[in-house]
């Protein structure tokens, strides 16, 4: 049983490294006012609602680490109640990675980014996969996306926090992007319409 939430990520180790490095006492205040968040909160979901990406983590039996990327339409990943989160899984390379892994280790872990506004959560929970449920696949499928739904995956959250932006580099997605070039190009146009008015409007010069 852990004493706080955190306990997921701070084991006995953790805490004996950041007695040595001198960290220990902030996470301890930190611990005492009340740890991680062990719920998804307003906040949490309207992050995850905007995200069209997440990388996930799963382990072998014997702690052999594996991370996913996983991507689909804006706010693929859904929240299901205040302790779950889930997203349809579609075929992909058929490796099966994941899937082998949380059969035997449901440990897993989900790391957010969302590098426009170089904000990042970390995840920690566990995760299962769920076949045969249409009612479940449909509440987490979007209809805009024509693939067949293989089954759900579910994520059941034990404890998140929020990281610094220190040495996160913006990037941006096609879809943020768009409308900043649509203006430029707007407005490229408005400005060779007006060259060429210039031009016709400008007298002759000496024949």
């Amino acid at each position: 049983m852990r004493k706080y939430s955190s306990d997921v990520a701070f084991t006995p180790a953790v805490k004996a490294l950041q007695e040595r490095k001198g960290s220990r006492n902030s996470y301890a205040r930190m611990e005492r006012s009340g740890s991680w968040e062990t719920t998804v909160t307003p906040e949490l979901a309207a992050f995850i609602a905007e995200r069209d990406m997440f990388y996930l983590g799963t382990a072998t039996a014997d702690g052999q680490p594996y991370i996913q990327h996983r991507g689909g339409p804006t706010g693929f990943l859904k929240v299901v109640d205040e302790r779950t989160l889930g997203f349809a899984d579609f075929g992909g390379n058929k490796q099966y990675l994941t899937l082998g892994n949380l059969s035997e280790n449901p440990k897993a872990f989900i790391f957010l980014m969302d590098y426009a506004n170089r904000q990042r959560v970390k995840l920690w929970g566990t995760a299962r996969a769920v076949e045969g449920d249409p009612d479940l696949e449909a509440k987490l499928r979007d209809p805009s996306y024509p693939g067949k739904v293989e089954r759900a995956i579910l994520f059941t959250v034990e404890a998140w926090d929020s990281n610094c932006h220190q040495h996160i580099h913006p990037r941006y997605t096609n879809e943020e992007i768009a409308p900043v070039v649509e203006k430029l190009q707007a407005r490229i146009t408005e400005l060779e319409a007006e060259v060429k008015r210039l031009r016709a409007a400008a007298p002759a010069g000496p024949q």
